[in-house]
């Protein structure tokens, strides 16, 4: 999963980047997208690591692309804008940072100029491919019915993105959805916002028109990064005196999974403890190819526990005793922290 950092220059969105990766600040003015893989905060997988003392713990992991800020103040910094928000239509979904730790901030602003740019990042893209269908789906071809049908498919987008909505807002089906997928399209990403405010601030009530539903998280960025400098003992105590319940990377990573509909099954054992992310609404035999493709193919059952259980319990003998333990399908559907051992052969 690749999420992308975009906010404006002075947002504060690469020093958020350094406090959720653990990475070294890098000097003003960098022009290269950054990346960082960041380990998903899991209370569930340090616990399970006291019980079985593996080997190995592997946590669920995130891959964050930090895009330098951008700059529509000129036609210079607009063209580089560009460029650079091209480079992100690879990416699962966009974190849009927004600036607000002090009083000369205009969130509401900045978040409606992100935005916008984004917008018209993709109607100058739908207004290609229509003029491309447009010839297209009046030459007979075996491909004139699906011409067609894409063709009205973008224009139902540009009158969208016109009225300034995304284009997530209109693509209603999952025929429509693989249409556009391959065009990467901005505003059909999901979407998260991270408001970086001063120390003891408190978030504004902002609105993106037409799209109500993007989650809004606030982070101080400064303030983490410079817990993230910390051992994680002194870390841990600052947190504590600060009243900081979750840190930065954890809060971040949450709404990014919250967002894309991701939970995590869990496996267990003295060679290795590991969370495994997968879509909402996976079924057993689905969730077992994320292990390993002949696991899959060779699946007979789904030996599933709830982590919830054993952390009540104190251990699989305790689950097992108080038949908590279950024998699951092909068509099991899993749920987040279920602790699954797959039977198969091959």
């Amino acid at each position: 999963m690749k999420v992308a950092l975009l906010g404006l220059m002075q947002s504060g969105k690469s020093t958020l980047f350094s406090a959720i990766s653990g990475k070294a600040m890098l000097p003003a003015g960098t022009t290269n997208i950054e990346q960082a893989v960041i380990a998903s905060p899991d209370e569930r997988i340090e616990w399970l690591t006291n019980l079985y003392k593996p080997k190995k713990t592997v946590h669920a992991t995130i891959e964050c692309l930090d895009v330098p800020g951008l700059n529509f103040s000129d036609d210079h910094g607009r063209a580089a804008a560009k460029r650079l928000i091209d480079q992100i239509r690879i990416v699962d979904m966009i974190a849009l940072v927004i600036g607000a730790y002090d009083s000369s901030a205009n969130p509401a602003k900045d978040l409606i100029d992100l935005r916008t740019e984004l917008l018209l990042t993709d109607l100058a893209l739908v207004t290609t491919r229509i003029e491309k269908l447009e010839k297209d789906a009046h030459k007979p071809s075996k491909t004139q019915a699906h011409d067609k049908a894409e063709l009205e498919l973008h224009k139902k987008l540009q009158a969208a993105i016109e009225s300034e909505k995304p284009i997530s807002s209109v693509v209603t089906s999952e025929a429509e959805l693989e249409m556009v997928r391959a065009l990467g399209f901005l505003t059909l990403k999901p979407m998260v916002v991270a408001v970086n405010i001063g120390e003891g601030g408190e978030v504004q009530k902002l609105a993106i028109p037409g799209d109500a539903s993007t989650p809004i998280i606030s982070v101080c960025a400064k303030l983490e990064y410079e817990l993230s400098q910390l051992d994680a003992e002194s870390k841990k105590q600052f947190m504590s005196d600060l009243g900081i319940t979750e840190s930065a990377a954890g809060k971040f990573v949450h709404a990014c999974f919250k967002t894309l509909g991701l939970i995590s099954f869990l496996t267990v054992g003295p060679d290795e403890v590991r969370a495994w992310p997968i879509k909402q609404g996976t079924t057993a035999h689905d969730a077992a190819g994320k292990v390993h493709s002949d696991i899959k193919r060779g699946f007979i059952r789904a030996e599933t526990f709830a982590y919830s259980d054993i952390k009540q319990l104190g251990d699989e003998k305790a689950v097992k005793a108080a038949g908590k333990f279950r024998l699951e399908g092909k068509e099991y559907i899993v749920r987040d922290g279920d602790i699954i051992n797959f039977r198969f052969n091959v």
